[in-house]
């Protein structure tokens, strides 16, 4: 029984992933294009893809920005309260790698100082195609780290 729940769960969680969206210092342009990926235009919730305002319902983080001094341990404790298994996407060249900021008194970036990053979306800013396609990764990833997890508690 527990077997046929791990896979019910797994499948769920596929064709329904939550994101959260976490702005680290951005200039705006990759939060604008986030959002761009949400509209009708481009319309992800067709694929499931809601945006969450909890990080204790989501399974995707999407992170922007160079990650600031301010912002670091909130990052941290907002990707401690997300429930395993979860994906972190970095959207934009300053989440990848500081961007233009790279190098200034203020940043602690890039996000993968802080915690594990799974996908990298590069831009600057992204199209919103490549934002979606991070995202498909990510719920590749995601499958795998579900599957992983359930064997380990079986």
């Amino acid at each position: 029984m527990a077997r046929l729940f791990n896979k019910l769960a797994i499948w769920c969680r596929k064709r329904s992933p939550w994101i959260f969206h976490i702005n680290t210092g951005s200039c705006n342009n990759c939060d604008i294009e986030v959002i761009n990926a949400l509209t009708p235009k481009f319309d992800v919730e067709r694929l499931g893809i809601l945006l969450e305002g909890s990080p204790r319902h989501a399974d995707i983080l999407v992170v922007t920005g160079p990650l600031t001094k301010q912002t670091s341990a909130r990052v941290k404790r907002i990707y401690e309260q997300t429930p395993n298994p979860k994906v972190v996407v970095a959207v934009g060249t300053c989440a990848a790698s500081g961007g233009i900021f790279r190098n200034s008194y203020h940043i602690d970036g890039p996000v993968e100082k802080i915690i594990p990053v799974d996908v990298y979306v590069l831009g600057c800013p992204p199209r919103p195609q490549a934002i979606i396609d991070g995202i498909i990764k990510a719920l590749e990833i995601l499958e795998k780290k579900s599957v992983v997890e359930a064997k380990a508690v079986a």
